[in-house]
């Protein structure tokens, strides 16, 4: 441990008593009230450009995986992934995946066979990619029990669901789920005679709520939860509300790391891939319209203004509406610009950005997609009427066609965009992974600047003591808050 306090934010309730810090190494308790909540499959993304050749979509048959008899080198069959045959492939994945994820493998060769997080059985439930693969293993190998799902019903690449199976860890998740499967999934990882989960790893908080609704008497043994995603946070903060989150809970979300590199960097590079994979388009002199001025909007801005497009943005918070017309952008109600838009742009985290009024509005040839995290952004459930017909040009990429023949080009059905349509920075997932795994932004930061060759500047004793520092830090106050 570097001695940094945490900078996040924790979700607690009202009722509990206080929340202590919590690592995954060294655990606080917590009980909790049971009780039932509605849950969703946050269905996001699906895979359309793999990292590299993919066998992701190729296999032998149409069968279930929930129908197949599969074992690993080892005799274990406590998985269930589309084809463990594809284990070398997705082995070179994960290999490929490290070299870039350089603090993750840091803290592996820094514990040096000793075992950390021995004792902690997480249970996870995340997209499965390579990426993913190696925070599993580095957790594995600081000796932590894994369990894992997907969070994402499209999102996983089947040939490294099978290289983590090969490896042992028990791993319920392929392409092409069905909602039934999907939770299926999520219940094999829980519900294990002799194991009891102290730890969640969660994104979206359809793992959390499951076991909330599900195995109220396991809840209340859960130490802490880790929760990386906007719904998720938000759905974990309604639990506080009503009184019923009594487990410490961590908000990596808004950790300084994820807002300021994953949420910008990651969405400010992956947005043009998106786009240009799905629709070979050219940005110069498109006129764009960007839903939301967090930081992934502030990245999706930055990337098309950049590329020439004329770039418009709407916003509900003031703040963030200022800091959009001093970065040179046009704020706008959705209403006043519809008509003359070529794309659309959402990436609120909330529901019925883009409604079907909006839709009927637009010209023809519209490109609409969606950013954020949930499906729910873009009123996707509207177009599924008889008078409109859908049109399948390449995969996730539709065309929606009116009675008059105008049609929009829905991208991903809705879903997050830069997971359905291209791949994402492994650089930048490094450090949320890593964020995840230590929970400290200023160590996570520091164990990735060797790979600029970057050299920090140290304080003088005079310095430190004219700035009230520690001379090693932490260098930011606990209410730092990275987005003012």
């Amino acid at each position: 441990s570097s001695g940094i306090p945490f900078p996040w934010r924790f979700v607690r309730s009202p009722a509990c008593t206080s929340v202590r810090s919590v690592h995954l190494a060294r655990h606080s308790t917590g009980g909790c009230g049971g009780g039932g909540i509605s849950c969703s499959v946050l269905d996001l993304s699906s895979s359309f450009h793999p990292p590299a050749a993919s066998y992701t979509d190729s296999s032998d048959d149409e069968t279930s995986p929930r129908d197949k008899q599969q074992k690993n080198s080892k005799g274990s069959s406590d998985f269930c992934v589309k084809n463990i045959k594809q284990a070398e492939f997705g082995r070179r994945e994960i290999e490929i995946a490290e070299q870039e994820m350089p603090a993750l493998m840091a803290l592996r060769k820094r514990a040096q066979g000793e075992k950390p997080l021995a004792g902690a059985k997480i249970v996870g439930c995340t997209h499965i990619t390579a990426q993913t693969a190696v925070l599993m293993e580095t957790l594995g190998a600081l000796g932590a029990q894994c369990r894992w799902a997907a969070c994402n019903i499209y999102s996983t690449l089947n040939e490294v669901a099978a290289a983590l199976a090969e490896s042992g860890f028990p791993v319920f998740a392929w392409k092409g789920e069905s909602e039934d499967d999907f939770w299926w999934c999520i219940d094999r990882c829980v519900n294990v005679e002799g194991w009891q989960p102290n730890m969640i790893l969660d994104d979206g908080g359809d793992l959390t709520h499951w076991i909330y609704k599900k195995y109220p008497n396991m809840f209340k043994k859960i130490k802490g939860i880790v929760e990386e995603s906007v719904t998720g946070v938000h759905r974990l903060y309604q639990l506080s509300k009503a009184g019923k989150l009594c487990v410490p809970a961590m908000n990596v979300n808004d950790s300084v790391t994820k807002q300021k590199f994953d949420n910008l960097y990651c969405c400010r590079e992956s947005i043009l891939d998106g786009l240009k994979r799905t629709t070979d388009m050219m940005f110069g002199g498109k006129q764009v319209v960007v839903c939301g001025y967090g930081e992934v909007g502030k990245g999706c801005c930055a990337a098309l203004k950049a590329m020439g497009s004329i770039v418009y943005v709407t916003e509900i918070d003031p703040i963030c509406a200022l800091q959009a017309c001093m970065d040179g952008f046009r704020l706008v109600k959705l209403n006043e610009v519809i008509r003359q838009m070529d794309i659309v742009i959402t990436c609120t985290g909330n529901k019925n950005v883009v409604t079907r009024e909006h839709l009927d509005r637009m010209k023809n040839s519209c490109i609409v997609c969606n950013m954020g995290h949930s499906n729910t952004e873009i009123d996707v459930a509207s177009l599924r009427t008889p008078e409109l017909t859908w049109e399948r040009v390449r995969s996730q990429v539709d065309h929606v066609i009116w009675p008059d023949g105008k049609r929009i080009v829905l991208l991903a059905e809705g879903r997050l965009l830069n997971l359905s349509c291209s791949t994402v920075p492994t650089f930048v997932l490094s450090i949320t992974a890593t964020t995840q795994l230590t929970l400290e932004d200023e160590y996570v930061a520091s164990l990735h600047l060797p790979t600029f060759d970057a050299h920090l500047t140290e304080l003088t004793d005079e310095q430190a003591k004219y700035l009230g520092l520690n001379k090693n830090g932490p260098f930011k106050p606990n209410y730092y808050r990275c987005w003012l």
